[in-house]
């Protein structure tokens, strides 16, 4: 019987997902589809977990045949990441982008995302108090105390790095090792690489032209075909999001969830009003941030359901230059920096919460000014180097921890409310490689403002 019922669920998930290809072939746009994805995901998830249960054998073969669709659709992702970021930036130094303000453009990225990662520490601070969150009211089960043994694993691999250590873990020692994904510094170590290469590339173009502009060609061709992957994978995307949400609200304990309840609105409010900041800073640059909301909808929601900002960057440097219309070298930058770099969500605003959280357990006040202060600076420099995939969160709030000296085992005790605050999280972190991407645009005069304000699209995100 739990066959022929698992059967009957997989046939309803093909059901939907015929339904969405309609959608295609009758033209309905990418973003309406995603949406319709999204919708179907909520409300297909939360019926089949009503009617067999969070525990049902049922449920899990049916979630494991789903995994096909979702999880197989994150790893077409993640397996381009790496690609796309490499061959993305050596083109945008053989396409002359960035030759002439390479210097300005990296460091209005990189200021742009350590500086609004230091504002979301500030805000998750201040939620932290105005929900008045003690981290002592936390309960520890099975589950919990089998998280917090993972937790103290992987801090023994952390604590005994000094600050000096970490910035050389930032550094591409193997290249080959890196584009495999093998680090969480990873994503950095491959963006230096290439722009060590596209910076000799510069050099050779000017004693052997006629090598540089082979070099070029190829380059380019790469380019072409990376990114008509990217777009062909982009095209799985409202199937991806059905059977990822379908997952969420299958499977996620809402018991749990609710006895959390207030460190959930709490985590919400921070990264609603981080948001509203990014908004606030593309409205003082002279941009419509409805505009903003409106054409990154689409990546923010991607974003969201599927918890990984890495998996999220074909899109998100696609939308810059295409709808938003930021230049590709400076999108690719940003996209890129903003993987391992300043995350607004996961290194910003939860651990800076975590650390108020559980200060009064170490004896310390979590009211004073130098407490909270040092807490904004330590969590700004720890936020070079967090992984843009599930997971980073956790490794940045270990990092904020154990540098002030605080007990790490919260982070352990969240395990249940995890998936869904991380799915804010995460549009954060994409939304503020975004911010960076059109302030620096804006900064340096290269925003196309006619693409950005809809009176000349270069193309649509519709794939």
């Amino acid at each position: 019987m739990s066959t022929i019922l698992t059967i009957v669920n997989i046939v309803l998930m093909l059901l939907f997902i015929g339904g969405l290809y309609a959608l295609q072939k009758k033209h309905i746009s990418f973003s309406k589809r995603v949406f319709v994805g999204l919708g179907l995901g909520i409300v297909f998830g939360l019926v089949l977990q009503f009617v067999y249960g969070v525990k049902s054998d049922i449920l899990k073969d049916s979630i494991d045949w789903f995994n096909i669709v979702g999880k197989g659709y994150v790893k077409l992702l993640q397996m381009i990441v790496m690609p796309l970021v490499f061959i993305s930036i050596l083109a945008a130094f053989t396409k002359m982008k960035l030759s002439n303000n390479i210097g300005k453009i990296s460091s209005l990225i990189i200021g742009l995302l350590v500086g609004t990662t230091a504002i979301a520490a500030a805000i998750g601070i201040a939620s932290t108090f105005a929900f008045n969150l003690d981290g002592a009211q936390f309960q520890q089960g099975d589950a919990e105390s089998a998280r917090i043994e993972q937790v103290e694993q992987r801090l023994g691999d952390i604590q005994n790095m000094t600050l000096p250590a970490k910035i050389l873990e930032l550094l591409p020692a193997n290249p080959f090792l890196d584009l495999t994904g093998d680090r969480a510094t990873s994503t950095i170590a491959v963006v230096i690489f290439a722009a060590i290469i596209g910076i000799a590339y510069l050099g050779v173009k000017k004693k052997n032209p006629e090598q540089a502009e082979l070099f070029s060609k190829i380059v380019d061709a790469i380019h072409a075909i990376i990114m008509r992957v990217v777009t062909l994978i982009l095209r799985l995307t409202p199937y991806g999001v059905l059977a990822i949400m379908t997952r969420v609200t299958a499977t996620s304990d809402y018991n749990a969830i609710w006895q959390l309840g207030k460190f959930v609105i709490a985590s919400y409010a921070a990264l609603i009003l981080m948001f509203i900041v990014h908004l606030l800073m593309l409205a003082f640059a002279g941009l419509n941030p409805v505009t903003y909301v409106k054409k990154a909808f689409p990546v923010l929601t991607f974003a969201f359901t599927s918890r990984t900002s890495a998996g999220a960057l074909p899109l998100n440097v696609k939308t810059q230059t295409q709808d938003l219309g930021v230049p590709e070298g400076i999108a690719n930058f940003a996209g890129s920096f903003g993987l391992s770099i300043g995350q607004n969500g996961c290194a910003g605003t939860y651990p800076a919460m975590l650390a108020i959280m559980v200060a009064p357990i170490a004896g310390i006040d979590p009211l004073t000014p130098s407490f909270i202060l040092t807490l904004i600076v330590v969590v700004a420099l720890s936020s070079f180097g967090v992984a843009g995939v599930g997971g980073g969160a956790t490794f940045a709030a270990l990092l904020v921890l154990s540098t002030l000296n605080l007990p790490v085992a919260i982070v352990g005790l969240l395990i249940s409310v995890e998936p869904l605050i991380d799915m804010g999280r995460t549009a954060l972190n994409v939304s503020g490689s975004m911010t960076a991407g059109l302030l620096t645009s804006r900064a340096t005069k290269e925003l196309d403002t006619k693409v950005y304000n809809g009176t000349e699209q270069q193309s649509s995100v519709t794939v």
